[in-house]
């Protein structure tokens, strides 16, 4: 075992997929407890689409992919955001409407110039070869300021998160914090397709606060556990996606499946207990 762990680790490519992975689990764990309270889980499948898009216009210009994809998919964000304020179109409906959009220009662009090549399938599906030593840098980069912002406006986003209505009775500008949120999910979606896909990078979103919440009780508790649960799922699916030559974002969704139904059965011999 050991033996592995050191040949894996000999390999940049997999360095650089358990750094930058690691990073956007803890970020995609962190933002995903206040998405799924919100009952907001699925913005991460709706900004992954406009992702998808972005990459594919910026491939059939040469450009890259990152840099071009991450501020369209902020504008998606805080424009799902002003879409979903008005009664007549509501949150779940905004985001199938941006995403089915995005997903067919994406699709469009591509029959028009490159074709389903590998790096299309890449960004579909995810894969651990796919992350440049430039998309390293800037992922730790944007990473580290995620988390540092989650940390700094903590408090501000667990009022929002349990009672907006009386966190803007109290003075917390909601409408700021809410497109916090939003930008920060934008930057983590775009981080983390490169490796798990734009099909796929929405359970990283989804599965660690799920799953914590079978367990833990209070917000801080179902944070942390979130946080570790994330980190821990993706180092066991990229070791898993080494070792048995499969995709690695499947290996992970799978890993995080596991958890849940393990966390699920702990849970329910708790409440029995009690």
């Amino acid at each position: 075992m050991f033996d592995t762990v050191i040949e894996m680790l000999s390999y940049p490519f997999m360095t650089r997929a358990f750094l930058v992975g690691s990073l956007v689990a803890l970020c995609s764990a962190l933002l995903g407890v206040s998405l799924v309270l919100k009952r907001y889980s699925m913005i991460g499948d709706g900004l992954s689409h406009v992702g998808f898009g972005a990459m594919a216009i910026a491939a059939a210009m040469n450009a890259a992919p990152l840099t071009i994809a991450i501020p369209v998919v902020i504008v998606a964000a805080i424009l799902l955001l002003r879409i979903s304020g008005n009664a007549k179109i509501k949150g779940d409906a905004a985001i199938a409407l941006i995403s089915t959009t995005s997903l067919a220009i994406g699709v469009m662009v591509i029959s028009l110039t490159t074709g389903m090549n590998t790096d299309v399938y890449n960004y579909m599906f995810g894969s651990i070869l796919a992350m440049s030593a430039e998309d390293v840098k800037l992922s730790l980069v944007l990473s580290v300021f995620v988390l540092i912002l989650f940390i700094v406006f903590y408090h501000k986003i667990f009022a929002i998160t349990f009672d907006e209505t009386f966190a803007r009775a109290t003075g917390v500008k909601a409408g700021v914090y809410n497109t916090l949120i939003a930008v920060l999910t934008a930057v983590t979606i775009v981080l983390g397709m490169r490796m798990m896909g734009a099909l796929l990078i929405s359970s990283l979103i989804i599965f660690p606060a799920l799953t914590s919440m079978r367990v833990c009780r209070t917000f801080k508790s179902v944070i942390i556990n979130a946080a570790v649960i994330s980190v821990v799922c993706l180092i066991a699916g990229v070791t898993l996606s080494y070792v048995a030559a499969t995709p690695a974002g499947a290996s992970v969704v799978l890993a995080n499946l596991v958890m849940m139904v393990l966390y699920t059965v702990v849970g329910a011999v708790k409440n029995h207990m009690r």
